[in-house]
């Protein structure tokens, strides 16, 4: 069985039979979170607490150069797991305990094989700006696979993990269109049709969003992904949870 818990933003528990994944770990309140010359302003805190989550095999973690993605007691939860898998960049910026996981490269966590995707935080020819960033796929005996996006703006790159997998059982995107000026009018995520769009390309069975809300950089969130699966013909595949909530896959 696999069951994802919605603590809030980025941050979600998956545990994956037996295996405990944290996505992106957030636990800060809200506020203003400098970045740069620029600051992006937290508007909720988490539904559950770090100590709620308790602890875990490994961190996936996207990036660890924006704190949307990684706060300050996010970081100190990370600091304190046994693994934290994430990008070459953050392994150089942290040390241990991150493990850096290039694309297509896959980790044995004891069966639960987690396999490095790309990622593109942005329109092309943003990397530079925006900084590396990586997503996830989970395989394991008698278990769905799992791809989780991190901050993925590209359909491009869908197609590319389509292609890579036989299969996408449950998706898990990053989908609110976040907008900040470092890149125009782009979106830095996918937006509410792009992944509905998403959804289509992978065939994924059940769809999890996360980062929706709870960042005043986003621009879209339930409103507009409901509507959005439903004019894809996708509704009854989309689990949009409310902090706090959880849902479980057999």
């Amino acid at each position: 069985m696999t069951r994802i818990w919605y603590v809030g933003g980025p941050t979600a528990l998956i545990e994956y039979g037996e295996t405990r994944l944290l996505t992106d770990p957030t636990f800060d309140s809200p506020g203003d979170y400098p970045i740069g010359t620029r600051k992006l302003a937290k508007t909720a805190g988490p539904a559950i607490s770090a100590a709620e989550v308790g602890e875990v095999d490994a961190v996936l973690l996207s990036h660890d150069q924006h704190p949307d993605n990684l706060d300050a007691a996010g970081r100190e939860y990370a600091l304190d797991a046994p693994l934290v898998l994430s990008t070459a960049s953050a392994r150089e910026r942290i040390g241990d305990p991150v493990r850096a996981l290039a694309n297509w490269e896959s980790h044995d966590l004891g069966g639960v094989f987690v396999t490095g995707v790309p990622a593109r935080h942005g329109p092309d020819g943003s990397e530079h700006l925006v900084g590396e960033v990586t997503g996830f796929v989970l395989e394991g005996e008698g278990q769905p696979t799992v791809y989780v996006s991190g901050d993925n703006a590209s359909l491009d790159v869908v197609r590319q993990i389509a292609e890579r997998f036989e299969r996408i059982d449950i998706a898990v995107l990053f989908a609110g269109g976040a907008r900040t000026p470092l890149v125009g009018d782009a979106y830095l995520t996918l937006p509410s049709e792009g992944a509905a769009e998403a959804a289509r390309i992978l065939n994924a069975r059940q769809v999890v969003p996360l980062h929706f809300e709870h960042w005043a950089h986003f621009t879209q969130g339930p409103d507009t992904l409901r509507p959005a699966f439903t004019s894809a013909g996708l509704a009854d595949r989309l689990h949009l949870l409310k902090p706090g909530e959880q849902v479980s896959f057999r």
